[in-house]
């Protein structure tokens, strides 16, 4: 009989630990990408009385409760933060602690500090591989992502132009001859603009144009003479000189008034074995304008892309991947332990993590300008804090009880 006392008092001590999470569960209500935990209970060893044959078993109580996070997935919330990153399905960032020790978290608001370091709010470091020149090596160990913070980005020379344009199949060599121009800004190695015009003019032979391909005399301090040629078209309509291969019209342009080195402009007329110049029975008109020069920007914004891959966006239009978040698969997470801000980090029985690229190898992926909801369930965790109650009463009542008996026990002797 006095066996109960030790029993209830185990109860009310595994209750108050249930209590605890549950409490923790409902605090964390609105904390992103939190994984709310359960508590498992389970009883002590028997004692049996009488000839030890187990037909009398007596529990000595319950054990301390073991608590396991469930790792369940959050609910998907669009947000206005461009740096904010969700992961949809199985995973976790891979983080660098203030302490430099590799934790795992599940996203939430991320922010860049002064130095360019892609940082979660609570300042753990975010890992991925980072470039300035739009390649992404992911076959490199990973490390800090650090993002451009206030840098002008360098003018890039134009070397390629392309029109993409229908010339008339009805046009007619004159006299005069029909015509038709076209022109587009480019960029020299300083960013300063240059226009580039491009003249058709129809030829005597069947299918047959001839081009002229120039600079503005302004432009340059000595008049650079136009790059002339003819391009033919075949009955069908479709660009047969020059052919895919080439060669294609290149100008090249010195002596610029702007004190940028020489550029030379190439004409291509293909879009891989595609031609970009059409013949048929329309109005001669441009349908599509390319070059490859930009001049110099500055940086706009940084902003987090579907895929965890992380956008430099410049004054330019120009948009160019400075990073890509690594994911981290581990097959048993619920092992992990928690170490604060919404952080994990190894235990001994934890499997080896696998890091790769988010979307491979069984991972999730990550959505831009989202934020993982808790998986607490208020309904749930009220209702649990009711039957915890009413089991931490129960054991209460056996404790009064027994020490009732006890009083009658010890009131024999009188």
């Amino acid at each position: 009989m006095f066996t109960s006392f030790s029993t209830a008092l185990s109860a009310l001590g595994a209750h108050s630990t249930a209590v605890d999470v549950v409490g923790n569960n409902l605090a964390n209500l609105n904390t992103p990408g939190f994984k709310a935990s359960v508590v498992s209970f389970y009883d002590l060893v028997t004692q049996s009385l009488g000839a030890g044959l187990g037909e009398t078993q007596v529990g000595f109580g319950v054990a301390r409760p073991i608590t396991l996070r469930q790792f369940s997935q959050g609910a998907i919330q669009s947000s206005a933060g461009p740096l904010d990153a969700a992961i949809q399905g199985d995973g976790f960032l891979v983080l660098r602690s203030k302490a430099n020790a590799t934790i795992y978290g599940r996203g939430g608001n991320l922010q860049v500090d002064r130095n360019g370091s892609l940082l979660t709010a609570t300042g753990e470091r975010v890992q991925g591989w980072a470039s300035q020149t739009g390649v992404i090596n992911t076959n490199l160990p990973v490390g800090d992502i650090t993002v451009p913070v206030g840098s002008l980005r360098p003018a890039t020379s134009t070397s390629q132009i392309t029109f993409d344009m229908n010339l008339n199949a009805r046009a007619t060599a004159g006299p005069p001859a029909d015509t038709f121009s076209s022109s587009m800004e480019t960029y020299d190695s300083l960013g300063v603009s240059h226009t580039i015009t491009i003249q058709m003019t129809k030829t005597a032979n069947p299918g047959e144009w001839s081009y002229s391909y120039s600079v503005p005399d302004a432009d340059v301090s000595t008049p650079i003479a136009p790059v002339t040629g003819t391009v033919t078209f075949g009955p069908n309509g479709v660009l047969t000189n020059p052919p895919a291969a080439g060669p294609f019209p290149t100008l090249s342009i010195t002596g610029l008034n702007s004190g940028a080195a020489p550029m030379d402009v190439t004409w291509n007329m293909f879009n891989g074995e595609t031609p970009r110049l059409t013949q048929f029975a329309q109005p001669s008109a441009i349908s599509a304008l390319g070059q490859n020069g930009s001049p110099a920007a500055q940086l706009v914004r940084v902003g987090l892309g579907d895929g965890g891959v992380m956008l430099a966006q410049y004054s330019n239009g120009e948009q160019v991947v400075v990073g890509q978040l690594a994911m981290a698969s581990i097959r048993n997470p619920e092992s992990l332990i928690s170490v604060g801000n919404n952080s994990y980090q190894l235990s001994a029985r934890s499997a080896t993590p696998a890091v790769g690229t988010p979307g491979t190898g069984g991972r999730g992926t990550i959505i831009g300008g989202a934020v993982e909801n808790s998986t607490v369930d208020i309904a749930k965790e009220f209702t649990n804090l009711i039957v915890l109650q009413r089991g931490y009463q129960a054991n209460t009542r056996v404790i009064t009880t027994v020490d009732e008996i006890s009083q009658e026990t010890i009131n024999l002797k009188r």
